[in-house]
Parts: C-alpha cells; sequence; structure tokens
C-alpha cells in the first residue's frame, strides 16, 4: 500500500510502488489531493490499468522510432509509411511528450494540414500518429489515445477523379500515340484486362497462354525508392486469377513477342536491357506523351510551320507557348497539363466496360481481382449511358407517329 506524507513546504507527497516494484512519488497541493490519487493509482493496479505519471514524458519521436522497428509489413508499404512519417509526422510531433498530446492539439494539426496537403496524404498522416499512440497506450506510457474522434474532411469529387475511357478512344487514339512502339501492347494489355500497373509489368512468358487466349495473375513487380523487383504474389489472394483475351489482343502480344525478346525471368514487357519497367518513368517518358498526341491532354496545333502548345495548371490558368518541333511541344503540354488519365484509370474504364456489358458485379470482381464485391460498385464500376439511353430514362414526351401508334395497335391486339 502507499503512503502520504507532508513536505517541508507545505505541500503533501504520495509514495506508492509500481507493479514492477520500483518506487515512486508525487507532490500535490493538498493532503485531499494526495489521498485522492493515491487511491486512484491503487485502484487502476488493481484492475490492470496502471500507467505510470512519468511514463508520458516520453518524446513522441522516441516511440514512434521504436514503433517502426516492429513493423513485419512488405517493402513498399514499408517505404511509403517511412517517407510520411518522415516529412509529414515527425517534424510537427518529434520533441512532444507523450502526456502532453491532447485531441484538441491533435486535431488543430489535422486540420491544418488539410489547407496543404491531399485528403489522401492527411488521412496517411492521422494513420499513422494514431499507430503510435495507441502503441503508447499499449506500452502503459500514457492512458487514452488522444487521437481518437480525430475528424478529416470528407472528400469532394473533382473531375479529374478516375476518369472513364470508351474502347474506341483506347484503340483508335491512345494506341497509335504510344511511343515507342514497344510499349504499345502493354498499354492494349492494362486496357483491355484491367491488370494494374505491377500486375500488367510483371506479366512473364509463362503468364500467357495465347492458344487459349487467357493470361493468369501471378506476380507483380514493386518499386521501392527507384527500385523495382518481383513480388511472387499478387496484392491480394483474389489477385491470383485467369483474365480472357479479346481475339484482336492476341494477336497483338503474339507481334509483340516477336518483335521485342523477353527480359529477365521471361519479362514480356521490359526496357530496352530487358529490366523491369519503373512507373514514374514510363508515366513521364511515355503515358503522358501519348495522351498528348491522342488529343487526350493540352492542346497543339501547327501555326506558320511551328507548333502553338496549350495547357492548363491546377488553379484553371491557361498557357500557350509556341516551339519550333512537335516533340518538344508534346514534352511541355505533358510536363504542365495539369491532370489528365491516369494509367491506373485504364482499369477504372475496364471495370465499367464490362458493367456496360451487362456482366454481373461478382464477375467483374473476380476478373479484376477484388476480394470484396463493395469495392467493385463502389470504386470501379460507373454504369456509362449513351444520349438514347438518357432519353429513354428521362422521357422526352414525343408522341409516336402515325405508323407506331399502328403498330403499337396491332402489338395490343395480338397479345
Amino acid at each position: 500500500m502507499g503512503f502520504i506524507e507532508p513536505t517541508e513546504s507545505g505541500k503533501w507527497k504520495a509514495y506508492w510502488r509500481e507493479p514492477s516494484g520500483a518506487q515512486r512519488s508525487k507532490t500535490l497541493r493538498t493532503k485531499g489531493e494526495a489521498k485522492t490519487f493515491l487511491a486512484q493509482v491503487e485502484l487502476s493496479k488493481a484492475t490492470g490499468n496502471y500507467v505510470s505519471p512519468h511514463a508520458g514524458r516520453t518524446k513522441f519521436g522516441d516511440h514512434a522510432r521504436e514503433w517502426m522497428k516492429s513493423w513485419n509489413i512488405d517493402h513498399t508499404t514499408r517505404a511509403r509509411d517511412l517517407s510520411i512519417m518522415r516529412t509529414h509526422v515527425l517534424p510537427y510531433w518529434e520533441g512532444w511528450r507523450l502526456g502532453k498530446i491532447d485531441h484538441l492539439s491533435a486535431q488543430k494539426w489535422i486540420t491544418g494540414l488539410c489547407e496543404q496537403r491531399s485528403r489522401a496524404t492527411v488521412a496517411e498522416c492521422k494513420r499513422l500518429m494514431s499507430g503510435v499512440m495507441r502503441s503508447a497506450v499499449r506500452n502503459r506510457l500514457i492512458g487514452a489515445d488522444p487521437t481518437v474522434g480525430v475528424r478529416i474532411p470528407k472528400r469532394r469529387v473533382r473531375d479529374t477523379d478516375h476518369r472513364v475511357i470508351s474502347k474506341e478512344e483506347v484503340r483508335q487514339l491512345l494506341l497509335p500515340a504510344v511511343r515507342p512502339e514497344r510499349y504499345r501492347a502493354l498499354v492494349a494489355t492494362a486496357a483491355f484486362t484491367g491488370l494494374r500497373w505491377g500486375e500488367a509489368v510483371g506479366l512473364c512468358a509463362d503468364a500467357l497462354d495465347l492458344e487459349q487466349r487467357v493470361l493468369h495473375v501471378k506476380r507483380t513487380v514493386i518499386e521501392v525508392s527507384g527500385h523495382t523487383e518481383f513480388k511472387p504474389f499478387p496484392k491480394s489472394r483474389a489477385g491470383v486469377r485467369t483474365v480472357p483475351l479479346p481475339k484482336w489482343l492476341v494477336a497483338e502480344l503474339e507481334d509483340h513477342r516477336r518483335a521485342y525478346p523477353a527480359g529477365q525471368r521471361g519479362l514480356i514487357f521490359c526496357n530496352e536491357v530487358g529490366g523491369a519497367l519503373r512507373r514514374t518513368l514510363f508515366r513521364s517518358r511515355v503515358w503522358r506523351p501519348a495522351l498528348v498526341r491522342a488529343g487526350l491532354l493540352g492542346e497543339i496545333s501547327e501555326v506558320d510551320g511551328k507548333f502553338e502548345a496549350v495547357w492548363m495548371d491546377e488553379e484553371g490558368e491557361v498557357y500557350s507557348e509556341v516551339f519550333g518541333n512537335y516533340d518538344q511541344a508534346v514534352r511541355h503540354v505533358a510536363r504542365h497539363e495539369f491532370g489528365g488519365l491516369r494509367f491506373h484509370d485504364l482499369r477504372h474504364s475496364y471495370g465499367t466496360w464490362l458493367a456496360d456489358d451487362g456482366v454481373e458485379p461478382n464477375k467483374i470482381a473476380r476478373v479484376m481481382g477484388h476480394e470484396n464485391i463493395t469495392t467493385t460498385l463502389q470504386l470501379y464500376v460507373r454504369r456509362t449511358y449513351d444520349a438514347d439511353t438518357i432519353r429513354g430514362l428521362l422521357g422526352d414526351g414525343d408522341e409516336p407517329d402515325e405508323q407506331e401508334g399502328d403498330e403499337a395497335a396491332d402489338d395490343s391486339a395480338k397479345r
């Protein structure tokens, strides 16, 4: 049992022993406060909820680093989380004592961060901070997690989110614009199979069965800090799947394999030296320039033998500049135009095409590698409608002409 005694300054000191046996003390203003505090300590020890009043002195940064050492996640997730911790979380919280962090200070930090960063980044920051604080609670450094109830503003849908491109636009506009041509089959495969980037660039010879017109998703390629490596399994268990191939795509893949030898480990789509493709380089050097050439990003027009490039920034401001070379204009627009179709939007488009063709949601989920059908319905399948369908849904109030009326009457009589 603990005890209390007066101090020379007229205050009272409470003494107790922690579950480990170490003796602790705390000075309080009055005898009543000391007794109440001691009673709370004894109760928390009896119920197993004891937290040392001195434990909260541990710095956030010190505990965060210990917590990060316990991570047992894959390379890509670890690299992403370390980057967010170093860039956004630790610079603000590193010197704070855990016991001094309260709900209000956490909410003010999140609110301020929302003014500077995207909602997705803010959500990741909160997730990592909450992880540190929950670890502190489990290790008896603090009594409660102050991030519980901290709110992040709802995400507003933007016109650059999840764009959908039609099959015709892919085949007639996008594919002919892909340079170098060795990457044309990659874009075609991603668009008409719905593969994720890592699954597409990780396709090897053993994953293709062109006679049966299918491909098997077995592995993926991940990129960490500019380096690529094979991962012997897809994103999830549902990611291991078989995807059918259109006839024209089979022919495209056959031509590709004849023209370009397989790379390391039998990679179907590789760079010039046979290595795995890097997403960041592909986006800047191949993907976005292809969008510009296809007329899907910015605008380039020929004026008096030169080429005028027109682009728009994030704030909606429109700019233009004249270049003497077409390729220079393409690169400039690709670098400066805001938004545009993402490579991953090919996957969104594929799911939408399947829905528009009447494929059942559970089958769409299976071919796209979703473990939860809710993901398919909420994120990937956005049904598109042509003008005739919209008129049918809304009803334009047009009266049938005389011939249509006679046909309707005949049909009614037959029934």
